[in-house]
């Protein structure tokens, strides 16, 4: 096998029709491009996808969460709820591996766009359709956002300080999770269809994708009567494992709970006499006596400055690492040696930096290829070069408001 790097991605060749709003959808077409599907994405004409405008930053006008969901991405107008649009769609849709949709189910079907109807036209097509409950059951019709996923499938209730009350993650994990499990989903549907010519439909719901990030919590209610509540930084009667303070008023947070990393911990920190206290020699003895140890460790961690205390717990093999924002990680050499953020080029907005594609792949990486599109950047593209569209159809498709 050649070793020479291919670097169109391994997913060249693929192309999804990509009709979904704001995250759950786009995220899972952002996952698809970045390792070289074509994602031809449909908007709503003059409007467009709302995620152009979300975000609590922006700049010239425009959103930068925007052009990191819609890289790789080309951009096409329809109105999905004219005949006429719909018909389009069809006729997209035969060129197409791959439809990803999350709109709140029956609305494809009320459309005329439904999995039945297609696969009679398309019968290789995979349908990737996520929603806040799924396509079936007595919740399939609700509204669905991603916080309710989070809250429905067990981690709101997990996360923050147990003095408050639930707390958000401070991302849109559930949309995120949503659309990661259905790209696993639409990927595996592509290696079906690869040996048996059938398509199928991929139902990823939010609630589910956060349910099933959720480890044992369901196994352990059901064998043991035991709830899991909100813990705050530490990992439950796991010690040590926090967060811990630094001198000069940063934050590093230590994982030597295992019984060799914590004699680590313990010879680092010239208190090899509490690996053999009995309060904290075995694992369930520090668990026992978690707060009392975080105490301890603290004390002496706030008399030590981040970096030296960093390489401190290099030096003894203990895994740490500091609590990164931004600056932190545009500035590690680490992040820079992986090329874990990338540098790309935009027309308006210059030189931006976002997240690099993962997981690295040795021989067909995915890549950031192209910027977020204009708003139908690519009506002529898609609609004379791919379905044959005349000049003539396509200003009449402008003046009807179908493009």
């Amino acid at each position: 096998m050649s070793t020479e790097t291919i670097k169109t991605g391994p997913l060249v060749g693929v192309r999804v029709i990509e009709m979904g709003t704001l995250l759950a959808g786009p995220f899972c077409g952002q996952l698809l491009g970045d390792f070289g599907a074509e994602i031809i994405k449909v908007e709503p004409p003059k409007q467009g996808d709302p995620m152009r405008e979300w975000g609590q930053e922006k700049s010239h006008g425009m959103s930068l969460w925007w052009p990191v969901v819609a890289r790789n991405k080309k951009s096409v107008t329809l109105n999905l709820r004219q005949p006429e649009g719909q018909a389009i769609a069809r006729q997209l849709i035969t060129k197409a591996d791959i439809l990803l949709e999350n709109f709140r189910p029956g609305t494809l079907e009320k459309w005329g766009l439904g999995y039945e109807e297609l696969r009679k036209i398309n019968p290789g097509l995979i349908m990737v359709r996520v929603s806040g409950f799924g396509q079936t059951g007595p919740y399939s019709k609700r509204a669905g956002f991603g916080a309710v996923g989070e809250a429905m499938g067990g981690l709101r209730y997990v996360c923050g300080d147990p003095s408050t009350p639930p707390s958000r993650m401070g991302i849109s994990i559930g949309d995120s999770l949503a659309a990661t499990f259905a790209c696993i989903g639409a990927l595996s549907a592509l290696h079906y269809r690869d040996q048996t010519g059938q398509g199928q439909i991929v139902d990823s719901a939010i609630y589910e994708a956060v349910l099933n990030m959720m480890e044992s919590l369901v196994t352990e209610y059901d064998k043991a009567g035991y709830i899991r509540e909100r813990q705050g930084a530490i990992l439950p009667n796991v010690a040590p494992s926090n967060v811990y303070p630094t001198s000069d008023g940063k934050l590093i947070l230590i994982a030597a709970n295992q019984d060799t990393v914590f004699k680590r911990l313990t010879e680092a920190m010239g208190q090899t006499d509490l690996a053999a206290d009995p309060r904290y020699a075995t694992h369930s003895a520090r668990g026992a006596n978690q707060a009392e140890l975080d105490g301890i460790i603290s004390e002496w961690t706030k008399t030590i400055a981040a970096e030296r205390l960093e390489q401190l717990m290099d030096d003894y093999g203990i895994p740490s690492g500091k609590i990164y924002r931004a600056p932190e990680m545009l500035a590690d050499p680490h992040f820079q040696a992986r090329h874990a953020i990338v540098s790309t080029e935009h027309p308006r907005f210059g030189e931006l930096r976002m997240q690099n594609v993962a997981p690295k792949l040795s021989l067909t990486p995915g890549s950031v290829r192209s910027p977020a599109p204009d708003l139908g950047q690519h009506n002529k593209e898609i609609y004379q070069g791919l379905l044959g569209f005349t000049d003539e159809r396509m200003a009449q498709l402008g003046a009807s408001g179908t493009i």
